[in-house]
């Protein structure tokens, strides 16, 4: 699992540590749903869905981090000069609203340092301050720490006590396994640390649970398997009223330049080639079909956050 990039892998992923993506509940306190727009907030119907991206803050995507054909990378070089915002990303969390329940989609991290995430620094990012303690389910995309590092505080106690947790039973046996992680190389293994300390309080508490299939989950939600990325990345998709969206996870991570060459891969990949064939299934499929995709990193706008 950690061929070739695992030392240049480590390296980055300790530079840009950011929000980790959760998950909602149908059964949850009730609150209305909202028709105003604000700084920081972009808000779009699906159905009976109301979805909120929540913005926490900017960065750029160093091409570097990509790999790909030297033609198409020298063509990521020419286009970053005509204009130098092309891999400009947003850490972008979401809100889920259905049926006046308040469903929770995603919480910035606590005291990990991100891509340019400062509320996170404080403990109290927004999605946290107003929303934590309500979630009943948080449905995790994969546990690298900047996924993952809001569900436990500083001290290693439950930010959501009453949550319980999903993951793919092939992520968490991966990232939870000591065999795995002391085969891994060493500047690896401080990140299955990290998955096994923040999974530690709810797997003590009987609120870590684990999916092998499409065993449904919530009602109107979907399983995508998005391996590569991680050996259990997952997307999730919702549907209301005929409409569809669909929470990508780490499968893109440079939208300009991988939704028009999926074939190439990032240094976050950890099976690069499987990534890679991941991302060829499955863009094809979204180009044909009425769907909205969301992504945790992508620049934050109408079209960008939400796509």
């Amino acid at each position: 699992m950690f061929k070739g990039n695992s030392m240049r892998f480590v390296a980055v992923l300790l530079a840009v540590l950011a929000s980790f993506v959760a998950g909602p509940n149908a059964a949850l306190d009730a609150a209305p749903q909202h028709r105003d727009q604000a700084p920081g907030f972009y808000r779009v119907k699906v159905g009976d869905l109301e979805v909120t991206a929540l913005y926490d803050g900017t960065g750029v995507f160093d091409p570097h981090w990509l790999n790909g054909t030297k033609p198409t990378m020298d063509g990521v070089a020419k286009a970053l000069q005509e204009d130098p915002h092309m891999l400009n990303v947003a850490d972008t969390g979401f809100l889920v609203k259905h049926r006046q329940a308040t469903n929770p989609r995603r919480c910035g991290c606590r005291h990990l340092v991100g891509w340019g995430s400062p509320r996170a620094l404080g403990g109290k990012p927004p999605q946290r301050r107003l929303h934590a303690g309500r979630s009943r389910h948080r449905l995790i995309t994969h546990l690298h720490s900047d996924h993952v590092g809001g569900l436990t505080t500083q001290d290693g106690k439950r930010v959501f006590p009453n949550a319980d947790v999903y993951a793919a039973k092939a992520e968490s046996d991966f990232w939870l396994s000591p065999e795995i992680a002391a085969k891994a190389p060493k500047d690896a293994q401080p990140f299955f640390q990290s998955a096994q300390a923040i999974a530690a309080p709810y797997i003590k508490a009987g609120k870590w649970h684990t999916f092998s299939g499409s065993e449904p989950i919530v009602d109107g939600m979907r399983l995508v398997p998005l391996p590569g990325h991680t050996p259990g990345h997952t997307g999730y998709e919702f549907s209301s009223k005929g409409q569809k969206i669909l929470f990508l996870g780490d499968i893109v991570h440079a939208l300009r330049v991988q939704l028009q060459h999926p074939e190439v891969t990032s240094v976050f990949d950890i099976d690069q080639t499987a990534a890679a064939a991941t991302r060829n299934q499955l863009l094809p499929r979204l180009a044909s079909e009425d769907v909205l995709i969301a992504g945790p990193a992508y620049e934050f706008s109408s079209p960008g956050a939400l796509a």
